[in-house]
């Protein structure tokens, strides 16, 4: 990492315990300076992202890793939320799902999703998946410019 890079801040929502630990280990594996956040569902990663209540402190994450199966309130109503909030529809999310249906993707990206990416069922390609996107975002990404908040 160069020096003029700074700290990539991923938001994970999935309610997945194992696919979440897989994330947060590859991440940590991998030695690139990212922090890991995670919500196991849609409504309270709004409420962090919306800075509600306890999380009135909370830094905004650099990219999204949104799954589409939740409970609650599932990935694609929680995707339309942030790409309709002018603060926070600059956030560049990535589908992170299970589903390959062609109307969940077709959806995604319709609400504006970055991309969209299916969990290998092998366990190893998900590890891979997740390094090439710490990769990706933490050493390749030219990030938009931010606007500085008050």
């Amino acid at each position: 990492m160069s020096a003029d890079q700074s700290l990539v801040r991923f938001l994970l929502v999935d309610d997945d315990d194992d696919h979440a630990k897989i994330v947060d280990r590859t991440l940590h594996k991998e030695r690139i300076s990212n922090t890991l956040t995670r919500f196991p569902n849609g409504i309270e990663a709004l409420k962090y992202l919306r800075r509600e209540g306890k999380y009135a402190d909370a830094a905004r994450p650099d990219v999204i890793l949104l799954d589409l199966k939740m409970p609650m309130m599932d990935g694609h109503e929680v995707l339309a939320v942030i790409k309709a909030d002018e603060a926070l529809r600059g956030i560049p999310v990535v589908i992170l799902t299970t589903s390959e249906a062609e109307i969940d993707r077709c959806r995604a990206y319709s609400l504006h999703a970055n991309s969209y990416l299916v969990k290998p069922v092998d366990m190893q390609r998900f590890r891979q998946m997740v390094q090439d996107l710490s990769l990706y975002w933490g050493v390749w990404n030219s990030p938009a410019p931010t606007k500085k908040e008050n």
